[in-house]
């Protein structure tokens, strides 16, 4: 099922009984070519393991899983975990954790991870999230992602990427860590 159909969505959120929540930010994408497009800016490659964090109804996740060895998908709201586990059945590569991101364990992560170090994010994050979650991945000492390939607001990304004297705190901070850039 293609999930980036408008009408497939609205199918699939009926038949769950569901409606994209405010509390949430959730925003469902109805454009084909987005979750191409975010593998491949994340350079996504067969022996990657994906942290994708709000997968939704899975669009993104599908395309993740079908390039990447192993996807860990963090979604809070706990309905859209029983639709992720339809929409996801088929893969066997994918984790679904029902937790809020912010409130994530990061050492368990790297349990989760089998060990490994090296991750990357990916996710299409509503606008209360962006600068938590961004903060919180370059700030940590421990489980620092390779990369983090993100849908943020057209607005933030412009912030993020800003040059000197239109610098906000969160700039400088992503800056300080790492070298953002606005892939469209």
């Amino acid at each position: 099922m293609d999930l980036t159909d408008s009408q497939n969505l609205q199918f699939l959120l009926k038949k769950h009984g569901l409606k994209p929540l405010k509390r949430f930010g959730q925003n469902f994408l109805i454009d084909e070519e987005l979750p191409q497009k975010l593998v491949a800016a994340a350079q996504i490659e067969a022996q990657d393991t994906v942290l994708e964090i709000g997968p939704g109804v899975g669009a993104i996740t599908q395309a993740l899983a079908q390039k990447a060895k192993r996807v860990v998908a963090i979604e809070k709201d706990r309905n859209m975990v029983e639709v992720l586990k339809e929409t996801l059945k088929d893969f066997g590569n994918i984790d679904i954790i029902q937790d809020d991101i912010l409130r994530f364990d990061l050492p368990k992560l790297r349990l989760m991870l089998g060990g490994r170090t090296s991750f990357k994010i990916v996710g299409n994050l509503p606008f209360y999230l962006t600068a938590p979650v961004i903060r919180m991945f370059l700030e940590t000492k421990e489980n620092k992602p390779i990369s983090m390939t993100l849908v943020v607001q057209k607005e933030v990304g412009q912030r993020i990427c800003a040059k000197p004297p239109k610098m906000s705190i969160l700039a400088n901070s992503v800056q300080f860590y790492a070298d953002p850039e606005i892939i469209s």
